[in-house]
Formats: C-alpha cells, sequence, structure tokens
C-alpha cells in the first residue's frame, strides 16, 4: 500500500511549496481545493475542501492519487474519478486526518481500485 501514500509527481511539485488553496481535478471534473497537506509519516495526503460536490465535506486525498501539478495555473490532476472520490471512507473528525486505523482503511479502498 506504500505507492498510494507517495505520489512521485507531486513529491517532485511539492518540493518546499505549500499546495494549499491548488485546485484539485479529477479525471471527470473539479473536485474542490487543497485544505492542507498532511504529512503524517508513511500517509502523506492533501486534506480537499470539496465545498458544495460533496455536501461542505473534506475529503483525504493520498498523495499518490496525484497524476500532475500544474504550478503556473495551481492545479493538481488526479488518476481517479470524482464518483472514486465520493465512495471513498469518509472521515468524520479532522483529527481523523492523523489517524492510522482510517487511513489504512483509505488507502486500501484507493489501492483495490488499481486491481480493478
Amino acid at each position: 500500500m506504500t505507492d498510494i501514500w507517495c505520489g512521485p509527481a507531486a513529491q517532485h511539485a511539492f518540493a518546499g511549496a505549500d499546495p494549499t488553496e491548488f485546485t484539485v481535478e479529477a479525471e471527470d471534473g473539479g473536485i474542490g481545493t487543497v485544505d492542507r497537506r498532511s504529512l503524517v509519516p508513511e500517509f502523506d495526503h492533501l486534506v480537499v475542501d470539496a465545498g458544495v460536490w460533496k455536501f461542505g465535506r473534506s475529503i483525504a486525498i493520498p498523495m499518490g492519487l496525484v497524476e500532475s501539478v500544474d504550478q503556473e495555473r495551481r492545479v493538481i490532476r488526479l488518476r481517479c474519478t470524482k464518483d472514486q472520490v465520493k465512495d471513498a471512507p469518509r472521515f468524520e473528525r479532522d483529527q481523523d486526518t492523523n489517524d492510522p486505523a482510517y487511513l489504512i482503511r483509505l488507502g486500501a479502498y484507493y489501492d483495490s481500485l488499481a486491481v480493478a
């Protein structure tokens, strides 16, 4: 499950940069904007404010889903669809994004998509 948490495109593009407020796009459209990057050891991910698209909820996106980062346009493109993001395990409290049990479930979900 390690690959889902480390995205080469993101690691290179974010070297020393803050992705906060970058727009996040799935393969089939916009998802929201980055609220913060969470550097939990072995579980590097973005917390994205999905706004009205996801009923005002935030979502966690493992860095391994980052396909590309356009620094100039401030856009992060993911290698998944909006429906796949919608179906991912939700976190209920902000501190869940630092909870290894939640992050393992989230990683397993996205890993299962790569196999399908």
